[in-house]
This record gives structure tokens, C-alpha cells and sequence, in this order.
């Protein structure tokens, strides 16, 4: 929305990791008030249910930009906006954020619920004895690493790891530290597609892990697990 004294506003919502159940009542309302509803195809079909009057404006990476053009344009012509993300804004959605950002005068954010915190209570781990390392965003994922290679040989905390579609992926990476240097028995777990109908976990050791030939979901988290004797 925009006016002459306040300038262009969108609001920008993390619909959860997959379950509908887990979207905010405040996000659910901003989605129900809106004109227009951007996003993933993946994501919109999250927040389907709720966007009764909206037109929705579904993006893929190769067209977001365009999409995003089209939908802050209505904006500038006085319609209401929500773009829509995956999981938490604080988590992987910083590359959406910054082109929204660039579009318009003001952001409101409505965080959500990650799977970072589903994946978290699946294991029976704290944060409080965990790391969290992403892979997302595009620039330094060298350095991203190189820190995760640092934390597993440090082995005093479970390390959280969001992998990075497609390039970026639990075999690949659990291979990559090994050659770094990681032992190849420390146990981990793979959880696919948080809180979807056909979520699922794979366990094992990181050997194992590398030695896997099918593929994973884009929608998947690494837990590498402290060994047990520093419980």
C-alpha cells in the first residue's frame, strides 16, 4: 500500500516450514487482508486456503525479479501486498528480503515458526547445545564451510546445517568434510520436507551419508550430532 505522506509498504510473512497448521495468527491475517499474495509456487500453495480474495502472484528463481516488479507496481497504485517465505524471515529468507527491500519505501515483517525449531524438537536438542550454520545464502558459502568444518572438529556442540538447493546438499557436504578432515563416524541425521505429509529422516554416520546416490528434498536440514562422550 502506498500514500503520499507514509510512501510504498509491503508486508512480508513467513508462512512456517510446510504445515499450514503452523502459520501465525498474525500472518494468517495479514494473507487474509491483502490484495495481492507473492511467493514461491511452493509457498503459495501453503498459504492457499487463507487467501480467499487475493491475487496471487506465484515466482520461480528465474522470474522473481519480474514478478516482484509487477506486484509493487500494484502497490504503487494503492493495493496491499504480502509477500510470503518459507520457515522463519531470520533464517533463509534474506536474498527475498533485500529485493523486496530495494522496491519499496517500508517492510513490515511477520516472522514464523522454522524448521530449524521443528528439526530441534524432533531430536530432543536444545539450542542451547546446538550451532546453527547456513548454507542459503549465495556469496561466502566457502566460508560457511570452512565454519562448519570448524564446529564439527571442535565436537562440543550438535551442529544445525541448512544444505543450499541443489548445489549444496547433505552427500555432497558430509563428503567435503570429511576430505576436510571430519571423522566419518559422527552420527547425524537428515530430516526432508519438516511437517509435510511425506516428511522424512534419515540417520546415520557422515560416511554413510556421503556414500548416498538418490537425492534429497530442497527441503531438507543436517543435524550433525555431538559424539556421545561429550553429553
Amino acid at each position: 500500500m502506498t500514500s503520499a505522506q507514509h510512501g510504498t509498504r509491503v508486508t512480508i510473512v513467513a508462512v512456517g516450514p510446510g504445515d499450514n497448521g503452523f502459520l501465525t495468527l498474525k500472518g494468517k491475517q495479514a494473507i487474509e487482508e491483502a490484495d495481492l499474495v507473492a511467493g514461491f509456487e511452493t509457498v503459495l500453495n501453503v498459504i492457499r486456503p487463507f487467501a480467499g480474495k487475493a491475487e496471487l502472484c506465484p515466482m520461480a528463481y528465474r522470474d522473481q525479479e519480474e514478478v516482484l516488479d509487477y506486484a509493487v507496481g500494484k502497490v504503487k497504485e494503492g493495493k496491499s501486498l504480502v509477500v510470503c517465505a518459507w520457515g522463519d524471515l531470520n533464517v533463509s529468507a534474506k536474498e527475498l528480503l533485500d529485493r523486496v527491500r530495494r522496491r519499496v519505501d517500508h517492510v513490515d515483517l511477520i516472522p514464523g515458526i522454522s524448521s530449524v525449531q521443528i528439526a530441534l524438537s524432533r531430536s530432543g536438542i536444545s539450542l542451547e547445545h546446538a550451532v546453527f550454520v547456513t548454507l542459503h545464502v549465495r556469496d561466502g558459502a566457502g566460508s560457511a564451510l570452512e565454519e562448519l568444518v570448524h564446529y564439527l572438529k571442535e565436537e562440543r556442540r550438535n551442529v544445525i546445517l541448512l544444505p543450499r538447493p541443489y548445489d549444496l546438499m547433505p552427500a555432497g557436504i558430509a563428503a567435503d568434510v570429511i576430505k576436510a578432515g571430519v571423522s566419518g563416524d559422527r552420527q547425524m541425521t537428515v530430516f526432508q520436507r519438516l511437517t509435510h505429509d511425506d516428511e522424512q529422516s534419515w540417520s546415520g554416520t557422515v560416511s554413510e551419508c556421503a556414500a548416498i546416490t538418490t537425492e534429497f528434498s530442497d527441503l531438507s536440514l543436517m543435524i550433525f550430532h555431538r559424539p556421545p562422550s561429550d553429553q
